[in-house]
């Protein structure tokens, strides 16, 4: 399972140019379930997202979670995280989760996200999505949780 984490001023996420997500300061979580992740999976992710000292404190160094600064998050299905790009020139799949999977485990990491969080917003899975963000640091952060 994986997760790209962008620390954000304010993040939004449209489909047919209709906003479906948005948050203020926070953590945009692009999600990606890979073959074999598990329920557990999703559990180990989460709390490494909700976890992660990404935050800046009073000297300026990162030491706050998104928890700590009570941020939001904005979680966006992305199987393209799972892309073999190692031959040629166009990107191989076969390492993301089959779809009917990939999207029961996105909608279970955003059940969990939002039963241990305050605020939480998604895009939908599968669709054709637009996401505007304005990245805070900048930091974008990448997280892997091998299938257990």
């Amino acid at each position: 399972m994986i997760a790209l984490l962008q620390r954000v001023a304010g993040a939004e996420v449209k489909i047919s140019a209709e906003p479906v997500g948005r948050i203020g300061r926070g953590l945009l979580v692009f999600y990606c379930a890979e073959r074999g992740d598990t329920d557990a999976g999703c559990e180990r992710l989460l709390e490494r997202v909700l976890k992660l000292r990404c935050f800046p404190d009073d000297d300026g160094r990162m030491n706050r979670s998104v928890q700590d600064v009570a941020g939001a998050l904005l979680v966006v299905s992305q199987f393209t995280l799972a892309a073999d790009t190692d031959g040629g020139n166009r990107p191989g799949f076969s390492r993301a989760a089959a779809p009917d999977e990939g999207r029961r485990l996105y909608e279970r990491f955003v059940e969990a996200a939002r039963a241990r969080h305050p605020d939480v917003a998604c895009g939908r899975f599968g669709a054709d999505m637009q996401v505007a963000l304005v990245n805070d640091g900048p930091v974008t952060l990448w997280i892997r949780v091998p299938p257990a």
